[in-house]
């Protein structure tokens, strides 16, 4: 859930690892070199306890099917899922590829395969060892073992992300930054305690304390328009803390470490977990893909981190992506009394009556690229698609791309 903020004026912009490929078929015939397809798709295909995904999909998931109907009707070239919990070998996205994508689902399309795919270990639910709710105790039961871990969850890979891509993944050259530490980053924004005016967190656990609340991953990816760095994560949601505001400081350090690695480069601060530092290199084409978890305008968070980013030099300017159904369900909640301040066509997903829709899921391409198209996944109320929209509370978004000029390539 993310709470509503007072209505105040602002003027908005626009706006170990495992990689596993999997065994590789003939591309589909809808797929084309010519457009870029990129999607996100927060999933909510998570569970409470160790292994409960890999049961439920084995039993057959109804979320699941509507996850999967959904991607067989958008069908993209490559795409994160967030909120898809991390198992060691694998084995929950071998079952969702081979029970759910590559079987025609009610309500989709064609089945739907992905031969190349990267996942890999996050910071949710694994033991810091450290008191960091400063409740007294270190672990614990529950959410109190939870609010210990690295980034929060209930057991190791709880809330994991997942890569799925049409064409190779640059395995060898994939950097992962799911160890640096949030005090590494130059102006990081410390979380205070406004009672004693006193840093949150003592000097020994801040020095320790893991920016990333899963992971940050640069994955290259070999497409026709040459390699694409598919810059993923899936940040804190801003909430959930006290008037410390710890978890909205880490979510817009969370999102701010991409504008620094796209700012590219010696960066000796910014250091990968195989210990190599530095940012991407001038004129590499990337995308930025996730559930950010903040509004350009609306609800809890720091709105300058995510702002920042939609407005860097490196990021082509285009418009947001758009739906029916989201701009339905955000005019539905203002005419109950919620009101926001963003465009209804560009929620991505609907989080309640008390925080009501917004626009928290993103796909960001640099420039080198042109947009020729883009959506968000969320037919309006009456359309016969709607009834696979609901497999989560987030909605699929997706841009098309095609390649333009770069200054590597001048």
């Amino acid at each position: 859930m993310r709470i509503l903020l007072p209505i105040i004026p602002v003027l908005a912009a626009m706006l170990s690892a495992c990689a596993t490929p999997a065994a590789p078929v003939a591309a589909d015939a809808t797929s084309t070199g010519s457009t870029l397809r990129v999607a996100t798709y927060n999933v909510s295909l998570y569970d409470d306890e160790a292994g409960g995904v890999i049961a439920r999909l084995q039993a057959g998931d109804e979320g699941a099917r509507k996850v999967a109907a959904v991607l067989q009707q958008v069908r993209p070239d490559l795409l994160l899922v967030n909120e898809f919990d991390y198992d060691e070998g694998g084995h929950a996205a071998d079952l969702f590829q081979r029970q759910y994508l590559e079987q025609a689902q009610p309500g989709g399309g064609e089945p739907l395969h992905y031969p190349y795919r990267y996942l890999a270990p996050v910071n949710t639910g694994v033991p810091s060892g450290l008191d960091l709710d400063r409740n007294g105790g270190v672990g614990g039961e529950g959410r109190q073992r939870g609010n210990d871990a690295w980034g929060f969850g209930l057991h190791p890979g709880q809330y994991g992300m997942l890569v799925l891509s049409r064409h190779p993944i640059d395995t060898a050259g994939v950097r992962s930054f799911q160890l640096l530490r949030w005090s590494a980053m130059p102006g990081a924004r410390r979380p205070v305690d406004p009672a004693t005016g006193q840093p949150w967190h003592d000097d020994a656990v801040w020095a320790q304390l893991r920016l990333s609340s899963k992971s940050h991953w640069d994955v290259p990816v070999r497409t026709p328009h040459g390699t694409v760095h598919f810059l993923v994560s899936h940040p804190t949601p801003p909430v959930f803390d006290g008037p410390e505001d710890r978890n909205g400081a880490r979510n817009a350090d969370e999102i701010t470490l991409w504008r620094h690695y796209i700012s590219g480069g010696d960066l000796p601060w910014l250091c990968d977990d195989a210990g190599r530092c530095g940012g991407l290199a001038e004129g590499e084409r990337f995308v930025i893909a996730g559930d950010l978890n903040n509004d350009p305008v609306d609800g809890d968070g720091h709105h300058d981190a995510i702002l920042e980013l939609l407005e860097h030099p490196r990021v082509l300017r285009m418009a947001a992506p758009r739906s029916e159904g989201g701009a339905e369900k955000a005019r539905a909640y203002a005419a109950a009394g919620l009101l926001h301040r963003g465009a209804p066509e560009h929620v991505t997903g609907d989080f309640g009556p008390r925080s009501g829709a917004m626009r928290l899921d993103y796909v960001i391409p640099s420039t080198g690229f042109q947009a020729t198209g883009s959506g968000v996944f969320w037919p309006a109320s009456g359309e016969p698609a709607a009834a696979i929209a609901d497999g989560s509370d987030h909605h699929l978004v997706w841009v098309d791309l095609t390649a333009g000029r770069t200054a590597a390539d001048d």
